[in-house]
């Protein structure tokens, strides 16, 4: 699920256990103690300025204790995990042959490609050590991207020519652990108190990071560049065409932190509208890069003074939109062993809406009552109002940290299934109309709370982004297969069996009798729903070149059938939403589960 996903990929590690007694003046004096400290570990050089012999020598020492200190251990994955499971780069790319159906004749060629987790060295990795146990967490793993092409062949009319490759993105750190031909960082995100804090002092010392650079989350495009990221790093740019790792994308130098998944190309300007989001100040910059992508045209610091875990930004055609919840992280709360995430009952939440070149003082806020939104469907300007629309949870109700080892202890009994039922009721898709003029809030849910389905991972045209749009399509997870699942994070949350799509501009018909107090609120919703034991992940919609109507396209979407362990990309088009597939294309290789994906036309 979203929002537990992107908690998870941060730079630093979560303790569980206090390192020090709480004394009541620690918190104020923490700050000013350890941020020296803090901030040159968090810009430590890969390698470090010493002589060369004194270098290898110390990693020799530092790789040696290591060694005798920390037992690598596979974590298991239960049935219902399979397709979890990392696969082999497959080398060169592969002809496909078996297509259920027909692509249609006006589907645009270019590459359908698609980020996600795919350890290296055969799976996630526990360690044992004098000092405790410590956990990957569920969602790491190295990016791997997997591209499906199709192209037309030349003088043979519309005959397809389809051809399937993957390819691991090749991060610095990545380089670093492939070179070393076995699991060398030490994972840092769950475990003991002193595990963590020594696998994160080791990877520091002898790698210069505490965390791998993980590069899984999404790819996008920018000015005819294409980029692979995970906001926990910059972005690594891909040749789209082999999928090989050109390097890091540093703006000429203007951006070398943070850059978050979700970067929004401004409406008519072409320009891209980026953030980055840290545990020490500056917490919250912002970006502008100009449309040839060769300059960072505006930089801010938005003077927060907290540190949120925030995936999104949103643009309009004259704002960017900001979303400040109250989903913190402080790394004082480490040292005296609370939760380095937390989410603040009593916080306060707003969105802030900034003209484009805007600064902190030009920012107009609006509180809103406290939830958490890891996804924006669209932003845009109607009259005097701002429309923000989004996947909202009511609160933030992940409580930490989960390694596979401790999800194949979770089961579900029938209290599991009734709170199942209750977690569903956090989701929903609302909209916020917040009034420039007058400073006035509205909010309402557009979608039913019949706890049938949750609803994520959204996408839209993207030629309507930042402006007024009547479509928007969603990922589903179903109560009943989250019910019915072995464990409920990977068995549940990240398995979507069906899409959706949501008319902003018509009304439900039939109402629930849990939602007759909201039913003109309601919009109208369709469904396409897998065979049974089929998953999605990636899914994106793919705009007709000459279409006229905004839903004029089709969604593709990778899946999987858990009971052939057969995966597949499913082609549906978009203004039949409910029928059947008009192509199944079936591939030579599994694909696991993932994040975002995207379609890239080659007519750029």
């Amino acid at each position: 699920m979203a929002v537990y996903i992107y908690a998870c990929q941060v730079n630093y590690c979560c303790l569980k256990k206090p390192l020090i007694p709480k004394f009541k003046d620690l918190r104020a004096s923490i700050s000013s103690t350890f941020k020296p400290f803090l901030t040159n570990l968090e810009h430590f050089p890969l390698i470090m300025d010493v002589p060369k012999v004194i270098k290898e020598n110390s990693f020799k020492l530092l790789d040696k204790f290591v060694d005798l200190t920390f037992e690598f251990v596979d974590q298991p994955l239960l049935p219902s995990q399979s397709n979890f499971a990392p696969v082999e780069e497959i080398g060169e790319a592969v002809r496909v042959t078996i297509i259920q159906g027909k692509i249609p004749n006006d589907f645009p060629e270019g590459v359908y490609v698609r980020n996600g987790a795919n350890p290296l060295f055969g799976g996630l990795k526990s360690t044992k050590s004098i000092f405790g146990k410590s956990s990957h967490i569920w969602v790491e793993g190295e990016g791997m991207l997997h591209a499906l092409y199709l192209t037309k062949e030349k003088g043979k009319g519309n005959k397809w020519n389809v051809l399937y490759k993957n390819k691991y993105v090749q991060t610095d750190t990545f380089n670093m652990e492939k070179h070393r031909i076995k699991p060398s960082f030490l994972p840092n995100m769950e475990g003991d108190a002193l595990a963590v804090f020594m696998a994160s002092l080791l990877n520091l010392l002898r790698f210069g990071v505490f965390h791998k650079y993980l590069s899984n989350t999404n790819v996008f495009e920018h000015s005819k560049k294409y980029y692979s990221i995970a906001e926990n790093h910059m972005p690594q740019e891909i040749n789209i065409q082999t999928l090989e790792t050109l390097g890091n994308w540093t703006v000429n130098g203007a951006w070398s932190q943070s850059f978050t998944a979700h970067p929004k190309k401004v409406p008519c300007t072409g320009e891209l509208v980026i953030m980055g989001t840290y545990p020490l100040k500056p917490y919250f910059e912002l970006g502008v890069i100009s449309a040839d992508g060769k300059q960072m045209v505006h930089k801010v610091d938005l003077k927060f003074n907290r540190c949120i875990l925030c995936h999104e930004i949103g643009v309009t055609k004259r704002y960017n939109v900001i979303l400040d919840f109250p989903l913190t992280m402080d790394l004082s709360r480490l040292i005296i062993g609370e939760q380095l995430i937390k989410y603040d009952e009593d916080g306060y939440a707003r969105i802030g809406i900034m003209p484009r070149y805007g600064d902190t003082n030009s920012i107009k806020w609006f509180e809103v009552e406290p939830c958490y939104v890891f996804h924006l469907i669209n932003c845009f300007e109607d009259n005097d109002e701002v429309v923000v629309r989004a996947c909202r949870a009511r609160r933030w109700i992940m409580p930490g940290p989960l390694s596979l080892d401790t999800l194949n202890k979770t089961s579900f009994n029938k209290e599991n299934v009734e709170s199942s039922k209750d977690l569903f009721s956090f989701f929903g898709v609302c909209e916020w109309r917040l009034n420039m003029r007058t400073g006035k809030v509205e909010m309402k849910n557009l979608t039913t709370t019949d706890h049938q389905f949750i609803m994520e991972f959204p996408m839209i045209n993207e030629h309507f982004i930042g402006l007024k749009n009547k479509f928007g399509y969603l990922q589903l997870i179903g109560s009943e297969a989250f019910s019915k699942s072995a464990n409920n994070l990977s068995g549940g949350f990240a398995k979507f069996g069906g899409l959706a799509k949501l008319y902003f501009e018509e009304k439900q018909v039939e109402i629930s009798k849990d939602d007759k107090e909201d039913q003109e609120d309601l919009i109208k919703v369709e469904y396409h729903i897998f065979p049974k034991y089929t998953f999605c992940s990636g899914a994106t919609f793919v705009p007709k070149l000459d279409g006229v109507d905004e839903d004029d396209g089709w969604i593709v979407s990778f899946t999987h059938d858990e009971n052939t362990n057969q995966s597949q990309v499913y082609i549906v088009d978009a203004k039949k939403f409910e029928s059947d597939p008009v192509a199944i294309i079936l591939l030579p290789n599994r694909v696991p589960y993932g994040f975002h994906g995207a379609f890239m036309p080659f007519n750029l």
